[in-house]
C-alpha cells in the first residue's frame, strides 16, 4: 500500500490532467467542428481538425452493433489489469508510474465518450501528407494511450532485462566453489 501512496501524486495528477484536457478538447471539437467530416486546415494538409465519431476502437476497429459495449467491457478489464500493475510498482519508479497513468487516463477519456454517447468516441486530430495519405483521426486520449503503452513496453522490457542480468549473476555466484 505504501507504493500506492508514494507514487500517487504523479499517477493521479497525470490521470486528472489528461482526462480534463481530453474532455475539454473534445467538447470544443464537438462545438466548433460541425458538421462532422469537414476538414479544417490548421497547417495545410499536414494537420487538420476534422470531427468524426468512432463507434469502434483504435484504427477504426469495429465489431458491429455491439462495438460500444464490447469495447466498454474490454476497457474496464484493461483498467483493472493496469490498476494491478500500478499496485506492484516500486516506490519512486516514476517512468513506470507515468506510463501506467497515461494509459489509464487515455482509456478513461475514451470510456467517458463511449458511456456518454451512442455515436462513439470523439476524434478530431487529422494528420497526413496529402488528402489521400492520412493517419486515422484521433484525440488526446489516443495520444496518451499510445505514448503510455510505448513507455510501458519499454519499462517492462528494461525490468525483464535487469532481472535476467540479476539471475545470471546469482547463477554465477552459486556455481563458484566455496573456499575453506
Amino acid at each position: 500500500m505504501e507504493n500506492d501512496r508514494r507514487n500517487a501524486p504523479l499517477f493521479w495528477s497525470v490521470i486528472v490532467g489528461v482526462v480534463l484536457v481530453d474532455v475539454v478538447t473534445k467538447a470544443i471539437a464537438v462545438y466548433a467542428l460541425v458538421p462532422q467530416r469537414i476538414p479544417r486546415e490548421v497547417i495545410g494538409e499536414y494537420l487538420r481538425f476534422t470531427l468524426v465519431y468512432n463507434p469502434g476502437a483504435a484504427f477504426g476497429l469495429h465489431l458491429g452493433d455491439k462495438s460500444r459495449w464490447i469495447f466498454t467491457i474490454l476497457t474496464i478489464g484493461a483498467l483493472y489489469i493496469l490498476a494491478k500493475l500500478y499496485r506492484t510498482t516500486r516506490p519512486g519508479d516514476w517512468s513506470r508510474t507515468l506510463a501506467l497513468a497515461l494509459v489509464c487516463a487515455g482509456a478513461i477519456g475514451n470510456l467517458i465518450d463511449r458511456l456518454r454517447s451512442p455515436l462513439g468516441v470523439v476524434d478530431f486530430i487529422d494528420i497526413g501528407l496529402s488528402p489521400d495519405l492520412r493517419w486515422w483521426t484521433f484525440n488526446v486520449a489516443d495520444m496518451a494511450v499510445s505514448t503510455g503503452a510505448f513507455m510501458l513496453a519499454w519499462v517492462l522490457w528494461g525490468e525483464e532485462k535487469a532481472e535476467g542480468v540479476q539471475q545470471a549473476q546469482a547463477a554465477q555466484l552459486s556455481s563458484k566453489p566455496t573456499e575453506i
